[in-house]
């Protein structure tokens, strides 16, 4: 599809006999302004995208209202939010652009502009951006085939196939892993096997240190020699069971991605790009440290900054960029190169609005066929939400307090854990939760329960464990998600403090948490062997039986902790 093909298509949408009143109809209008203005610059073009958590169709995804940054990251991007994110971008308020990129007002953004991604609409933008952009990159960042329920029971064989039609030229990867080593490999060596080129430069053998996949890949574009260097998520085997990956060793590696880089380089590279899935607070510090990477085109934090960062290191300087998650996004990278230079370059983080674009028939076909043996099971009807059901936070969400309170009921427990995990997509007031939904929050492959004993101190130490992984002032020691989401227990929290320090306050039912005392605490997803081994009931299977007996979701408290030393910080509400 051209560009005049596209506008076309638009036109007719808009045509189609909707009552003026529909969303739909006016916003199809609205697309051939909305992305009528993309033409290119230079010869060089990246199209790229990150942590669709394999949502094929189009979803609602609500932006964080808190993504505190501390040290030097405090009140620098992405740690910006809200207002502030539209203030230091110069965003317009109430526009489609600050609803892809905030919080705001969601609900009703979000029934004014619709929803956002989906494969069959992404393939229509990318089809039109590349008709203008000659031998455009295509480049996923990881985290596709992991995070839906046919996704899971498929092990990704559905994301592979719809990103085969993409035409995703190159990938890295993160919950990719959690399918275990061999499903990985198998899936490399046959599945995208001269199709999508899989690249990881930091993923070695435990053994000897020997690569596990290719480090890098150069493509000639426009007569530019181009290097694509992989760099998956770095604590894999930390953040996920050990024994998925146990005959790999992965890690940020700065030593052997600038031997990549000055070896690319060796061989002709004029362009030298990191495909990284290392979080945006890694990636700035990453630039300032490794020279002769042009641009880092980042993900893993689900941060979606409208702009780079320039970063100044001693061979020069990196633009590094994060493109947001859920397929809401596709960051478009150009670039002017003139013999070994970069002599202009322009980014552009487009948002992908469903109802602006045509779907592309041929995804659509595939999307329909892939969801077809597991349409009764997907669509079964659970409870219907009275409220916004979101996720993403640095503490908390109402969709992980529903989790947290399901597993409280249906466990008899005091206290309940759920991980800070940061993806799974929104759900409206009015809805009703399918199984679809349920298995958007929690589809992994170690969804088992636990259920123990744990005494005050024990709870503090998690605590302060998971605050140092998310608050460390050294992004190379963040090594999770966000903070664990808890329930029952009310706790006070000071980002800023040294580790070990951070939570100053336990309290549960009005009285403190005594450190000798033991308490019954819920949670799920595992990540010892020995956990996993006891097989505790999947965590979609108790939701399930806590969301057929509640039949309506109320509105309920989100439990957010007590936060201290964070005041006029810009990335809290």
């Amino acid at each position: 599809m051209n560009r005049r093909e596209f506008l076309e298509a638009l036109a007719i949408a808009a045509a189609s006999g909707l009552p003026l009143h529909d969303a739909r109809a006016a916003s199809h209008a609205d697309g051939r302004g909305f992305y009528g203005d993309l033409a290119p610059i230079g010869n060089v073009h990246l199209l790229h995208f990150t942590d669709c958590h394999a949502q094929l169709l189009p979803v609602h995804f609500r932006e964080p209202s808190v993504n505190l940054g501390v040290g030097s990251t405090a009140g620098r991007p992405p740690h910006v939010v809200g207002e502030s994110l539209l203030t230091h971008f110069r965003i317009r308020p109430n526009t489609r652009e600050a609803h892809a990129f905030t919080y705001l007002d969601f609900d009703h953004a979000a029934r004014t502009f619709g929803a956002m991604g989906g494969f069959a609409h992404l393939a229509t933008l990318l089809h039109m951006l590349k008709s203008s952009r000659p031998a455009a990159l295509v480049l996923d960042g990881g985290d596709s085939w992991q995070g839906s329920a046919t996704s899971l029971w498929t092990q990704g064989r559905d994301m592979i196939a719809v990103c085969r039609l993409l035409g995703v030229d190159i990938m890295t990867a993160h919950w990719e892993f959690t399918y275990g080593a061999a499903r990985v490999t198998d899936a490399v060596e046959h599945e995208l096997k001269g199709r999508i080129e899989f690249v990881a430069q930091n993923v070695k053998t435990a053994d000897f240190g020997d690569p596990v996949f290719q480090a890098y890949t150069i493509r000639e574009m426009n007569g530019v020699p181009v290097a694509i260097v992989g760099q998956a998520f770095p604590y894999t085997p930390i953040a996920h069971p050990r024994d998925f990956v146990s005959a790999w060793t992965f890690g940020i590696q700065e030593e052997s991605l600038q031997k990549y880089v000055d070896e690319a380089r060796a061989k002709g590279a004029a362009v030298v790009i990191l495909l990284s899935h290392n979080g945006m607070d890694v990636d700035l510090k990453l630039a300032s440290r490794v020279v002769g990477i042009d641009a880092i085109l980042g993900g893993h934090t689900h941060d979606g900054v409208p702009q780079p960062t320039i970063v100044a290191n001693r061979g020069g300087k990196t633009l590094v960029t994060n493109a947001g998650s859920h397929g809401k996004f596709v960051g478009v990278l150009d670039l002017d190169v003139r013999g070994k230079a970069i002599a202009d370059w322009r980014y552009r983080l487009l948002p992908v609005f469903s109802n602006l674009l045509p779907a592309d028939h041929e995804m659509q076909r595939l999307i329909a066929r892939l969801r077809e043996p597991y349409r009764e099971r997907l669509g079964t009807k659970l409870a219907t939400t009275e409220t916004l059901l979101y996720r993403r936070g640095n503490f908390n969400g109402s969709m992980d307090q529903l989790i947290l309170d399901a597993l409280m009921a249906e466990k008899d427990a005091e206290i309940a854990f759920s991980p800070g995990f940061r993806w799974g997509p929104t759900v409206m007031p009015g809805e009703t939760i399918t199984y679809e939904h349920l298995l958007g929050q929690t589809a992994i492959t170690y969804p088992y329960t636990t259920v123990n004993e744990l005494t005050g101190e024990t709870i503090k130490t998690i605590l302060e464990d998971v605050a140092d992984n998310l608050f460390n002032p050294d992004p190379y020691y963040q090594q999770g998600g966000d903070m664990v989401r808890v329930g029952g227990l009310r706790y006070a929290i000071a980002p800023n403090a040294p580790m070990g320090s951070r939570i100053t306050a336990m309290e549960l039912d009005g009285k403190a948490i005594e450190a000798s005392k033991t308490y019954k605490v819920a949670g799920w997803a595992p990540v010892t062997s020995d956990a996993i081994a006891k097989g505790g009931e999947p965590v979609f299977d108790v939701v399930e039986r806590y969301l057929r007996a509640q039949k309506s979701i109320r509105p309920r408290r989100v439990n957010l902790p007590k936060l201290e030393g964070v005041d006029g910080n810009p990335g809290m509400a």
